[in-house]
Formats: structure tokens, sequence, C-alpha cells
């Protein structure tokens, strides 16, 4: 099988539309999350991605012996081609070389410096092929003091402040439940990717681009940065209220059975939200009547609201907010979500067959274009499965040599 968009890269929507990064290339050396997610975007969008992983496989892939991550790996490597290959033995850095004289793109999120030691960094190939746009993603960036620290999901969000901001204030801080600065890392390395192929169509030339996790998510505490500034109060923790406490109600309550957020973003919601629970005699009190009072007295105002909300269920609630134009949403579990009707008509979400797990449901990209949708997936492959379409069909390598690189240990 050539290695040729789309057909590589899931059945397209109709003959004569193109996808929108067909014909792109891109060499995915990408491990766990951050970048495997931006490159995921990338093959979504009809690029070409050849991921390239160690003889014994991707960390993610290694830890899939324990059962949840396989789930991930699968859930993230959608439309992808899996070659394997030794970036230890001089033969297989050869053969890096040869594929980045083709591609236009090569992603990694190793510790900086690991692929300069092996002797395939950024200087090295951009001098093979100049045109290509080396992308690195990593914890802290290239340079600055904690360039040389581990970087994790739980590591990145302690040191960055989100932890400290995260839970009740009269409890420890909390991660939050979510890989939120893997996912914001490779969110931000797609974005990256993509400027940075658009300077090429400008200059013609390539180049380095890198982002840091630490970095990209920054701006996600605006909230409660300008709560900072404004005064002074440092980890201020403040539960599902507002992270700068300007707005109330700001807070998910209690229903009967589950939990509804609830926001009244202006003195005009809430008047609405009064009149829903019977409380017209509240209109003009002075203690609620604008934002900065309801502030004020704001463990009163969720008082109001949780014991409206107690005795009903949580879409019921949801159902008569909405009706009424106030912001608020049930608080769904990860079962009611992968089930969501609105992410599948969409095709956000898809299930599809896949050869190891069965009918699994996978995730789509979130960049939607209105004339191409969202074609099914192809399902991600085994280790090593795309050795001969890779090496052999687009690189050129014989069977023979190919042969002799599996018994090298090279592939």
């Amino acid at each position: 099988m050539a290695i040729e968009a789309p057909g590589i890269a899931g059945t397209p929507v109709a003959a004569t539309v193109t996808a929108p990064l067909e014909g792109l290339v891109v060499i995915d050396l990408g491990h766990v999350y951050a970048a495997p997610y931006a490159t995921m975007m990338l093959a979504l969008a009809g690029a070409t991605v050849i991921k390239v992983e160690p003889l014994q496989g991707e960390h993610l892939r290694v830890r899939s012996a324990v059962g949840g991550p396989s789930y991930a790996f699968a859930m993230l490597h959608s439309n992808k081609s899996f070659v394997t290959l030794n970036l230890k033995e001089q033969k297989g850095k050869d053969l890096l070389g040869r594929m980045v004289d083709r591609a236009d793109v090569l992603v990694e999120n190793f510790r900086p410096g690991v692929m300069e030691r092996l002797d395939v960094g950024p200087q090295a190939l951009l001098e093979r092929n100049p045109r290509l746009v080396y992308a690195q993603s990593s914890g802290f960036g290239r340079s600055g003091p904690y360039r040389e620290y581990a970087a994790m999901d739980l590591s990145i969000q302690a040191i960055s402040g989100i932890m400290s901001i995260t839970g009740f204030p009269d409890d420890a801080p909390v991660k939050a439940g979510p890989a939120i600065c893997d996912f914001s890392g490779g969110a931000h390395l797609y974005g990256a990717v993509l400027t940075a192929l658009y300077r090429r169509e400008r200059t013609g030339r390539g180049g380095l681009v890198e982002i840091s996790m630490h970095e990209s998510v920054y701006a996600s505490m605006m909230s409660n940065l300008g709560a900072y500034y404004a005064t002074g109060v440092d980890g201020l923790r403040t539960g599902n209220r507002h992270g700068g406490l300007s707005v109330a109600p700001y807070n998910v309550y209690e229903a009967r059975d589950g939990y509804v957020a609830i926001i009244c973003e202006s003195d005009g919601h809430w008047a609405k939200l009064l009149t829903l629970m019977g409380r017209d005699d509240l209109l003009g009190d002075p203690r609620f009547t604008v934002t900065k009072s309801r502030v004020a007295h704001i463990d009163e105002v969720d008082a109001l609201v949780a014991a409206w909300t107690a005795p009903q269920g949580k879409e019921e609630v949801f159902e008569r907010l909405r009706a009424v134009g106030v912001p608020a949403a049930p608080v769904k579990t990860l079962g009611e979500v992968t089930r969501d009707p609105h992410l599948y008509e969409r095709g956000m979400l898809q299930d599809i067959e896949h050869p190891d797990l069965g009918r699994i449901t996978v995730p789509h990209t979130p960049i939607l274009f209105e004339d191409y949708g969202r074609p099914t997936p192809r399902p991600s492959g085994e280790l090593g499965r795309d050795n001969a379409d890779v090496y052999g069909d687009w690189l050129g390598v014989s069977p023979e040599e190919l042969d002799s690189l599996r018994s090298e240990g090279v592939v």
C-alpha cells in the first residue's frame, strides 16, 4: 500500500472533496499524550502521519499492558501508519534521515537534548531538509532554569499554579481531573505546526518551532490571576465558585439525581432565576440586585439556589433554566458523555471496530471543516504494522534490505 493521503487517512466524505492537509507528510516520534494528540489532529485532517516507535513500542503502548492505556492509545492514534525504528543504531538514524528528506514535518516530545544526543536533533535534520518543520513539545521548553525538569501532567499542574487554585478553600490543593497540561500542550503544538507551515509557504524555509506545556496553560488561569492582582490573595481556592469570585451565582448545585451548574453572568439572569424559583419578593432586595452585592452575600445566594435545585432532577433543572435563558448545564458522568447524542450527531464521537479491542468509541478532531466533515477514523495498528509499506513502498527499501534491517534489530 502506498503512503498517500487520504488513502491511509480514513474514508473521504466524497471523491470530489480534498482533505485539508492532504499531501502533508508528518514523521511522528511522539509518546504518551501531548505530541500524539497533535499528530492525531493532523492525521484526521488528512495528513499522512507515520508513527515511529522504538522496537518495544512507545511509552503509552507499553503501559497498555495494564488495561486502560490501551484504550487511550487507540483513541490517540487513528489514521496513522506504524513503523518501528531503533534510533540507537546508525542504520536507524540513516533511515530516519531518509524519511525526513521526503517529509514536511517531524514532531517529537522528548526531553530537550535527547534527539541531539542521538545525532538526529533539529540542526542535523534541518541541514538535510531545510523545508522541514521540526516541532518539539516539552514540559518547560528548550531553555530556562526548568529546562531539565522531568515533566508529567501532575508536575506541570503543580508548578504552573493550577493546583494551588484547584479545590476547596478549607482543604488541600488538588489536581484537575483531566490531563489538561498534556492536551493543552498538544493543541498548542498543532497550532505551532500549522503556523510554521504557513511561514514556510511565504519564505520557503522550515525551521524549529517549540511549545512548552508549562507555558501553554498560563492563560487558562485568567480569572484567578485577575483576582490575585486585584486583591493580593495568593493561592485562593474557590471550589466550584468563580475563580475570581466576581460572579454569583456561579456554582454546582446538588439535585435529586446528581448536580447542575448554574451561572448568572448578568443581573438579568438573576432576575429570571428568581422568578423561576418563585422568589419575586427578592427582586428588589439590595443584597442581591447587582453582581457586586450578590458576591458580597455569596453564601446566601448559594443557599437560595441549592434549596431550589435539591428536590428536582438535574435534567429538569437544566431544561427549566434553558427555557428562560439562564446559563446552566447538568453535570454529566463520563458514561453519559461517551453516549452523548450531540457528540455523535456531529461526528466528534464515532464507534469503530478495533482489531484488538473490538467495538470502541473514539474521538475525532475538534476542528470541523464544513465541506470535509469528519470521516470515519481508521483504527490504530499493532506495533510495526506498516514497516513494509513505509520502508518498502514509500522509501524504496528492498525486501532483502528490510529483512537484513530486521535481523540487525534496526526495525
